[in-house]
């Protein structure tokens, strides 16, 4: 039996706790947080979910499979550490691109910043929410 306030909260706690995972991802390189604390966060998100609603609810509100996104988030963390070999840098060496300053290529006023560290931490991020959220699908399948 499924309580209609838990099915209720819990997606839009759903919601906020998502919006929260995708802002610890983005503040991580500077301060606490991270890849890996963003996708427990959003894998949580997706556990309550789970558990509110049912697992069938919540995998098609994913609409794709955790593996898959897991896969995912390994081929764009090693596509970070092979971004400083097509530099000629060593393998995962921090790689910097500056998009719409005054200079192209360089920091100036008005460049936004783009990081190959940001590339990995979203690797792991979706890594860790792929794993998080195939291992409880499995286990609440099996209650």
């Amino acid at each position: 039996m499924r309580s209609i306030i838990l099915r209720t909260g819990a997606r839009y706690i759903c919601a906020l706790m998502l919006v929260f995972s995708v802002y610890m991802l983005l503040r991580g390189h500077n301060e606490p947080g991270g890849g890996f604390i963003g996708g427990l966060i959003g894998g949580t998100a997706f556990a309550l979910y789970a558990i509110g609603c049912s697992v069938a609810e919540a995998r098609r509100a994913l609409r794709v499979l955790p593996q898959n996104v897991a896969v995912a988030g390994l081929g764009i963390a090693l596509l970070a550490g092979l971004m400083a070999g097509l530099d000629g840098d060593a393998f995962f060496e921090g790689q910097w691109l500056f998009l719409g300053g005054e200079v192209p290529g360089t920091y100036s006023k008005g460049a936004l910043p783009l990081s190959s560290v940001l590339v990995f931490d979203i690797g792991v991020y979706l890594v860790v929410f792929g794993s998080v959220a195939t291992l409880v699908f499995a286990m609440e399948e099996e209650i």
